[in-house]
């Protein structure tokens, strides 16, 4: 993964998932300035409140953030100001916490944000329960007809050997048909929803000769590619173990995307404890009692078998799959 660039402020063009009166409210908070006396990462600073893109409509945006690297060290030394001015004593002492799975020091930094996702994501994401969220209430308001469609390079069989992942990609005609489908598909359940609706955004009916059915139940049509948004706020600990299972290759390609986006976040936020996580967690490997003896096994020059460790098929596979060299 690329580090980000933090020698440029994002862009503040338009933005495909922001409507402008959304655009004018983050450049209204973005013209603001305030004086604290609170520790402020400068990286994080200049990407405070600008959505960053996310799939074909999506976005993630920090709106807020407690905490930095040196909070971590501080509460893991019980220490006061800003700790040691040797940041290399401070890596060292969050590699110690990260390769150890010690957590409640990482549990002293928060980060607030502000995601807007297809509900099929969502439904995955909220898996983690360990954050505070609140979503946009579509028994209170309208959604927009907005819907996610993925690319061509991201339609695909099903796999033949992990029942929740995909296999080969479709070719391109193959793919387009798909994409018809789906775009069909949503366009006739929003517009469904519209007639069932029967109002308009300022909740005023279109046809007065027809019933207005209540939001909540004019809801059900909507398809999971639809999208929705909440405020997710979590610690650091919680946010580092959401982006060790879903910035993983395994996971699904669209909640990958978005772990992709807040991993280049959390390099921005904590850059020491990215590395560290970096290190032991997305580049590192679990292994189990049986794999360890294997491996001294092999290293003393033995031909070792599954059968020889007390290993299953699964078990064997996916332990020779760690020990491939990756790319």
């Amino acid at each position: 993964m690329e580090s980000p660039d933090r020698t440029k402020t994002p862009a503040t063009g338009a933005h495909r998932g922001i409507t402008p009166e959304q655009r004018a409210e983050i450049d209204e908070a973005r013209a603001a300035q305030s004086s604290t006396r609170r520790p402020t990462v400068e990286a994080i600073e200049e990407i405070l409140y600008e959505p960053l893109p996310v799939l074909d409509h999506g976005f993630v945006r920090v709106v807020d953030y407690m905490g930095d690297d040196a909070a971590v060290v501080q509460a893991a030394r019980v220490s006061y100001g800003k700790g040691t001015k040797r940041q290399r004593d401070d890596q060292g002492l969050i590699n110690y916490l990260m390769r150890n799975w010690h957590t409640s020091p990482f549990e002293m930094c928060e980060i607030k944000l502000h995601v807007k996702l297809p509900i099929f994501v969502a439904r995955q994401w909220i898996r983690h329960r360990t954050a505070n969220v609140n979503e946009y209430s579509a028994r209170y308001s309208i959604l927009d007809n907005e819907f996610y469609i993925p690319a061509p390079e991201h339609i695909a069989v099903q796999s033949s050997t992990n029942r929740q992942g995909r296999g080969e990609v479709l070719d391109r005609e193959e793919a387009m048909r798909v994409q018809e489908i789906l775009r069909n598909d949503a366009l006739r359940s929003y517009a469904h929803y519209e007639e069932l609706l029967n109002e308009d955004a300022e909740g005023n009916p279109r046809d007065e000769g027809r019933s207005q059915v209540a939001r909540e139940l004019a809801r059900m049509n909507l398809s999971l590619n639809f999208y929705t948004q909440w405020y997710w706020k979590t610690d650091l600990h919680n946010l580092t173990h959401f982006l060790r299972l879903r910035a993983d290759a395994h996971a699904q390609y669209e909640i990958r995307a978005y772990a992709d986006v807040l991993t280049e976040v959390l390099e921005r936020w904590t850059p020491m404890t990215h590395r560290a996580f970096v290190n032991y967690r997305l580049g590192g490997q679990q292994i189990s009692k049986q794999g360890m003896e294997a491996i001294r096994r092999m290293l003393a020059g033995e031909q070792v078998t599954a059968k020889d460790v007390g290993m299953s098929a699964g078990e064997w596979r996916e332990f020779q799959a760690q020990l491939k060299p990756t790319d």
